[in-house]
């Protein structure tokens, strides 16, 4: 391994807001996009409302330069739990951008909003309209209901309900078509194409006196030199989770070491021995939840509907894989279902690299294999082989169907031959300190036919799997009486003798 290089110098960070470069220095480098914008610029229309990436009022847009074709892309982001330097070489766009001057006419979103009586004390609405928005951009015309409902999971109204806003959602195509016109972003955008990798260093809200540094560099052989460099430091992805340590918990992160621009971490590539016909998929650690689960739902239509119940898509458009499952919550929804699929982990130290499944990456309660100076570096993931016999199943259970933390999750599965389990990997979140597999009932169901007296069987080895424990999200008991019904419904979807269909499962259903 190399000797450290000394850290490149210290620069201001820089993007593009209101259509011109900013750039800011002299700020702690935890500072929110929220907060830069509400007391640095006076960009109120972005509101605050839970500080934890819930609640969607203060959702904006990012948006970039494609790395490939230069073509502009956007997605929603919340700022509250964004920090500032991850916007270093992108554009970020609010509700002012909608209706830069107050005599010019409402964007058609906003128009709908106000002739659907979408809006009533208004403070979330500035959010929903951002993510109406977003989906505008990307629709010609309106989607499905169901689609537009999916689009707004991440922003929370308590005065109109949904209704009205989805009526809004389906109206604003029906007006004049306004396009947004990218060309001048995109010239600003490339006046920081070639600017160095951002080192940032500002103060530490947290630990007065103190600085704290942020690194984000563009390769992997840099984020690797640095990861030696720094052990230390606090690797940072989409800060979904991190954000809130400081927000909630006032801590202090010392040197943070983001990943989110290193190009050879967004990548999902076919893997095994056949490009042709591939094993499964490397995704990675920096490919974004939103864009790691839809690819996996068009692998496996099965977890469709654990995509879109993942988190909201503000959080899914800046969280990563490789982030949710390292950051290894005993509630997380990736694991359980990355268990099932039998996923393994591809570590870097240096130059070194080491593959390590998944079931053996996790130590105890937020506790993981990583040495000193490693990192994720990408996931490997199996697709089910239906033609050997083997199905999927993914089931989360959570107090709100949208955009809620599980009470448990569960991802299932099983290889049948001849009427007969031959293989079984179940994963489970929420039954213990750790997500993981449950050895029992996995001995319980192989060799055994897929008959009820075998589901029977798992659920009573299901018991003695978990002793998982109550809070507020759901009692000892309570989850123990949940995960055997899931079991059982595994077991009604896939029996031989007729398997319930999804459309009796589901309440949007996709072909599995």
């Amino acid at each position: 391994m190399s000797a450290p290089a000394e850290p490149r110098p210290s620069r201001p960070i820089r993007f593009v807001h209101r259509g011109a470069v900013q750039e800011v220095s002299g700020l702690p480098a935890t500072t929110t996009v929220l907060q830069w914008l509400r007391e640095a610029t006076h960009c109120t229309g972005t509101k605050e409302g839970c500080a934890e990436g819930d609640c969607g009022a203060c959702t904006v847009v990012l948006g970039e330069r494609d790395a490939a074709t230069g073509a502009w892309q956007q997605r929603t982001v919340n700022a509250c739990i964004q920090f500032l330097p991850t916007l270093d070489g992108q554009a970020l766009l609010t509700v002012e951008d909608l209706q830069p001057r107050a005599e010019a006419p409402l964007h058609p979103c906003q128009k709908a909003l106000v002739d659907c009586h979408g809006s009533q004390c208004g403070f979330c609405t500035p959010g929903f309209v951002m993510s109406l928005w977003n989906l505008y951009e990307h629709h010609e015309q309106a989607p499905p209901r169901a689609d537009l409902a999916d689009a707004l999971a991440g922003n929370l109204c308590r005065c109109t309900g949904y209704r009205p806003i989805l009526d809004a959602g389906e109206q604003m195509f029906q007006a004049p078509r306004v396009d947004f016109d990218p060309s001048a972003w995109l010239s600003a955008l490339q006046t920081l194409a070639d600017q160095p990798d951002l080192v940032y260093e500002g103060p530490d809200p947290a630990a007065p006196g103190q600085t704290t540094r942020f690194f984000a560099p563009t390769t992997l052989a840099e984020l690797a030199r640095l990861r030696a460099a720094l052990p230390q430091a606090r690797v940072l992805a989409g800060g979904t989770d991190v954000a809130l340590w400081v927000n909630k918990q006032f801590k202090s992160l010392g040197d943070i070491l983001y990943v989110g621009r290193v190009r050879e971490l967004q990548q999902i590539t076919p893997w095994g021995a056949d490009p042709a016909l591939p094993d499964g998929l490397e995704i990675g650690a920096g490919v974004s939840l939103e864009a790691a689960w839809s690819t996996l739902s068009r692998h496996v239509p099965a977890l469709r509907e654990i995509w879109l119940r993942f988190a909201s898509p503000p959080v899914r458009h800046a969280g990563t894989l490789g982030g949710n499952v390292a950051n290894g919550s005993p509630i997380g929804d990736g694991a359980p279902i990355l268990l099932a699929l039998g996923a393994s982990l591809v570590l870097r130290q240096g130059e070194l690299t080491r593959e390590l499944p998944l079931s053996e990456f996790y130590l105890g309660y937020m506790h993981n294999a990583l040495q000193p100076g490693e990192f994720v570096q990408a996931l490997r993931v199996p697709l089910p082989r239906v033609a050997h016999g083997e199905v999927l199943r993914a089931y989360k259970v959570s107090k709100r169907r949208d955009s809620d933390i599980s009470a448990l999750c569960a991802g299932l599965m099983i290889r049948l031959e001849g009427g007969r389990v031959k293989e079984a990997r179940l994963g489970w979140g929420g039954m213990a300190a750790t997500a993981r597999r449950a050895a029992l009932t996995e001995a319980a169901l192989i060799g055994q036919p897929w008959s009820e007296a075998t589901l029977q069987a798992a659920q009573a080895a299901l018991e003695q799997d978990f002793a998982p424990m109550t809070d507020l999200r759901a009692t000892h008991d309570y989850r123990h009486t949940v995960a055997a019904n899931l079991l059982k419904r595994f077991w009604m979807e896939t029996r031989p003798d007729a398997p319930l269909p999804s459309t009796q499962t589901q309440i949007w259903p996709a072909p599995v």
